[in-house]
């Protein structure tokens, strides 16, 4: 049974420049394994837009509560290079409140905007 549908878009360029203006913005909204790629380096701007947007598409899929911490959300990739997502806190006692037991998302980027859709099923 679907829970919840949740869908965000950022606008990579103006996303970038925020994380720019702002760094310490980049702790608050990611965890360490979310701001690296696999070979240790530093993430790109589209991936992170694409990250941000999973995480605001997760929180409509819950109803948009107040008080979900966003690294209470994890995005990562499996091996197979499917997006998955990992949750804790916050969001998992918001998820279970709800009865999630099965995330699903997917991430985009193109033309300069990043996408992402969650779904949040029981």
């Amino acid at each position: 049974m679907i829970i919840g549908v949740g869908i965000d878009v950022a606008e990579i360029d103006r996303f970038a420049e925020s994380l720019k203006r702002t760094p310490a913005m980049a702790r608050r909204l990611f965890v360490e394994h979310e701001l690296l790629l696999p070979s240790g380096e530093r993430r790109g701007y589209a991936s992170l837009a694409a990250r941000f947007a999973a995480k605001e598409a997760l929180a409509k899929a819950l109803g948009a509560p107040g008080g979900l911490l966003w690294t209470d959300a994890e995005v990562y990739v499996e091996e197979s290079g499917r997006p998955r997502l990992r949750v804790r806190g916050t969001v998992l006692a918001r998820a279970a409140e709800l009865g999630v037991r099965t995330w699903h998302v997917s991430l985009s980027h193109d033309a300069g905007v990043a996408s992402a859709v969650v779904i949040a099923e029981g």
